[in-house]
């Protein structure tokens, strides 16, 4: 077992099974590592293996450079590369994923798209992993998307991105870009690019069609099951990741998917209200304040919580209350109730979101409710808890007002909230 190196294609018998995947850079010399065809890295210890067979050998050359298509009869839309698995191929030494050298290579896994659209132009304003994201991120790309949006000759933006905060971008630009005229299309891969399993031709080839669409909203494109079927367009502010490695991760909440998009460019509409093309100027309202906070109500959880966001300086704090909107009160063992009025009398905002993610809040139909709607509580209906958080750092970047503030909350700016629930939308 000493020939085999990083990148081989390898057959590992031990006495119960066989083993096929690629062979990784262990760190933990008594143990080999491979990556399976699944995709997930397993290790088995080497004084099991009775034989390790060299198979093959992953070519050094996954992605080579792409001519984007220059026809002078295609519209033109201009991309984003922000980072993440979309942006990404498989490290043989460690396992895991490392950037492209170019965006522009993602399209060799995607020639079907160069065929549909003429890319305009290619901007990488950074690229990192979505959880290292901040607000100042989603300022800098709703400044550099507004600019795109102007230009005449973009008909849309395609913005590539990783999952696991991708939601939160997506309220962000649904917030800060004022006056949308054409449509702006997030999308991603839950498998790096190099992978046979990879989703990100079926992505790319719908966000495409998408973003030639008439919907003029910030929309999240991506698989709609797990096979490579067709794609939803999801709302910017009615969507959530909702598995941690499933193609088909993204879901609508409380929502219908805006449409329904098949590769060979065939679109169905599925929601009745949305916002279609127009000739507005886009503004990049980006004001936003970072010292907010998004936490999660728990059985037993202290107070203090509030209390240390309060001393902390804290501007507000979005809450994930239980039932219809609900935290310890009198009869729990920590009363929330003393410190939430306090720390809205010292000028914080305090909202509650669903933490049940679907159905609405409702402050009217237990005493407690009533009671912290009393002590200045601000609730969402049936707002999203991230778009909540994004929302609530938007509009304390607008004002300090408290009645305002109370007033910006309550408004539906981006399509967060809705009138009514389509019992389809459950689980959908």
């Amino acid at each position: 077992m000493t020939k085999e190196a990083s990148g081989d294609i390898v057959e590992i018998k031990t006495d119960k099974e066989t083993l096929k995947g690629i062979l990784l850079e262990s760190y933990d010399p008594s143990v080999c590592l491979i990556k399976l065809d699944s995709g997930y890295n397993m290790g088995i210890e080497k004084s099991k293996i009775k034989s390790i067979k060299v198979t093959g050998k992953i070519k050094s050359s996954q992605f080579p450079e792409v001519e984007i298509s220059k026809a002078k009869n295609l519209p033109e839309i201009s991309i984003i590369s922000t980072g993440g698995t979309i942006s990404s191929r498989l490290d043989y030494k460690t396992g895991g994923v490392k950037w492209l050298m170019k965006p522009e290579q993602i399209f060799a896994l995607a020639p079907r798209m160069m065929n549909i659209v003429k890319i305009n132009k290619i901007e990488s304003p950074f690229m990192i992993a979505s959880e290292n994201m901040s607000a100042e991120n989603w300022i800098d790309l709703a400044k550099l998307v507004a600019k795109l949006l102007n230009e005449k000759e973009n008909k849309g933006i395609i913005i590539t991105h990783g999952t696991d905060t991708l939601h939160y971008t997506a309220a962000a630009l649904s917030f800060m870009l004022k006056n949308l005229n054409k449509p702006v299309i997030l999308t991603y891969a839950q498998r790096s690019t190099d992978r046979g399993s990879t989703d990100t031709s079926l992505n790319l080839t719908c966000s495409a069609y998408a973003a030639l669409s008439n919907y003029a909203e910030v929309m999240l494109v991506g698989h709609a099951s797990i096979n490579d079927n067709f794609c939803y367009a999801l709302k910017g502010t009615k969507v959530r990741k909702m598995h941690t490695s499933r193609r088909d991760t993204f879901r609508p909440i409380n929502a219908l998917p805006l449409i329904k998009i098949f590769e060979d460019g065939q679109i169905e509409g599925m929601a009745e209200d949305y916002n279609v093309r127009n000739e507005k100027k886009v503004i990049a309202d980006t004001e936003f304040e970072e010292k907010i906070a998004l936490i999660k109500y728990y059985p037993g959880a202290n107070f203090d919580i509030i209390d240390f966001y309060k001393e902390k300086g804290y501007k507000g704090i979005v809450i994930e209350a239980t039932g219809l909107g609900h935290v310890g009160t009198e009869e729990a063992k920590y009363n929330w109730l003393p410190s939430i009025k306090s720390a809205i009398d010292a000028g914080m905002t305090i909202c509650f979101a669903p933490q049940t993610f679907y159905g609405r809040l409702d402050p009217y139909v237990y005493t407690p409710g009533r009671e912290l709607l009393k002590a200045g509580v601000i609730y969402l209906s049936d707002i999203l808890p991230e778009t909540a958080y994004v929302k609530l750092g938007w509009v304390l970047g607008k004002t300090k007002n408290k009645d305002e503030i109370k007033k910006l909350m309550a408004e539906n700016i981006a399509g967060e909230f809705n009138k009514t629930i389509s019992e389809k939308a459950f689980l959908f």
